[in-house]
């Protein structure tokens, strides 16, 4: 599986990007990850409701085709894209879910945390509070979109929309429940569990 670092990067031309991946990739093109971070943007999912999102203010709002509603992104937040060949991988979307939290929560576990993951909201939650959104499209059998880990992100663009349709749903970082550990060794961790889990290697059905 390839990883590629894109930096801080336009959401809408990523987007663009990955559908193209996507498109075009053979059925024995190599998987990647993108990772990266994204200028402030909110982005609503297929399903997305606008009255999810009370105040913009000079935000933009980009309608996505990931599953999921509404979420932030924005410098500190970083994303992780994952295009991947699900037929090949030999798991369905819902074990694809779980294996992008277990990556979160194994990677927060080495930071003292104890992170949970919820079957009613999927993401990664720490005392009840998001610090990972997840959201994923299947097309012509392959994933992309991925999930966003909150690091050091600015966290009040939250305040203006009810996180993921739900409205009051506290959101946190790991700058916020103090850990110390840089964002790029975080990344680092993060890119060596997702492969752990994602790789058709280790299957562990």
């Amino acid at each position: 599986m390839k990883t590629s670092y894109l930096g801080l990067a336009d959401y809408g031309k990523t987007w663009a990007a990955m559908r193209e991946f996507t498109d075009e990739r053979a059925e024995h093109d190599e998987d990647e990850l993108w990772v990266c971070e994204h200028p402030p943007v909110f982005t609503l999912g297929q399903a997305g409701r606008e009255s999810h999102i009370h105040n913009s203010g000079d935000i933009p709002v980009i309608k996505s085709d990931r599953g999921g509603q509404v979420t932030y992104h924005g410098p500190g937040q970083i994303v992780v894209y994952t295009l991947l060949n699900l037929r090949r991988a030999g798991f369905g979307i819902r074990d694809m879910v779980v294996r992008l939290e277990n990556s979160v929560i194994e990677l927060l576990k080495t930071e003292g945390l104890c992170a949970l993951s919820r079957r009613d909201a999927p993401g990664v939650y720490v005392n009840d509070a998001k610090i990972a959104a997840l959201g994923l499209r299947v097309r012509r059998g392959n994933t992309y979109h991925g999930l966003a880990l909150n690091i050091d992100v600015d966290l009040s663009p939250f305040s203006s929309i009810d996180p993921c349709g739900y409205a009051n749903l506290a959101v946190t970082s790991t700058q916020e429940l103090g850990v110390t550990t840089s964002k790029e060794k975080i990344v680092e961790q993060l890119v060596l569990e997702l492969h752990r889990q994602l790789e058709t290697t280790n299957r562990t059905n």
